[in-house]
């Protein structure tokens, strides 16, 4: 066999692997990862993201002051230092977001799920939090305390009281 036969063969083998992974593609049997939205620094003031699915999108350093976020999955997502000033979150899962830096003032919160959050240096000065679970929520003390001060309702979907979940006197 000459070098050059030798060669043509994992050529062919190549090619035939190169149609099956189109065709197998074409056809949807080979999906493509998806990645999470990026949205990291926009300038987002107003934007509608209601009902819509963003697990783990990122809204890094977000300005999403009057943004409406009601009954969204936000499971995961990152809203790293993000002004959420009068947000819309009512009725939203935001399991496991990352809330640290943000600015939640005034925002609506009611019925939302936060479990598992990370908002340590989060502001919620003035937030509507009635029915909003704070399970297993890490919270800075001061502003664990100041929320208790407005804390009521039981949150519809996990049935738990927003005072329990806070660890309310």
């Amino acid at each position: 066999m000459t070098r050059r036969q030798h060669l043509h063969i994992p050529v062919t083998v190549f090619s035939l692997l190169l149609v099956f992974v189109t065709a197998a593609w074409s056809f949807g049997a080979i999906a493509t990862p998806a990645l999470a939205d990026n949205y990291d620094k926009e300038y987002l003031v107003n934007a509608d993201f209601s009902g819509r699915t963003l697990t783990d999108a990122s809204f890094t350093k977000t300005n999403l002051r009057n943004s409406n976020f009601s009954n969204a999955d936000l499971q995961g997502v990152s809203f790293f230092g993000a002004n959420l000033e009068s947000a819309n979150l009512e009725g939203a899962n935001l399991s496991n977001a990352t809330l640290d830096a943000a600015r939640l003032s005034r925002a609506n919160l009611k019925n939302a799920v936060l479990e598992g959050a990370f908002a340590f240096n989060t502001k919620f000065n003035g937030a509507i939090i009635e029915g909003a679970d704070f399970t297993d929520v890490f919270l800075r003390q001061d502003e664990q305390e100041k929320l208790c001060e407005s804390a009521s309702g039981t949150n519809p979907i996990t049935d738990r009281s927003t005072r329990d979940t806070l660890f309310c006197p």
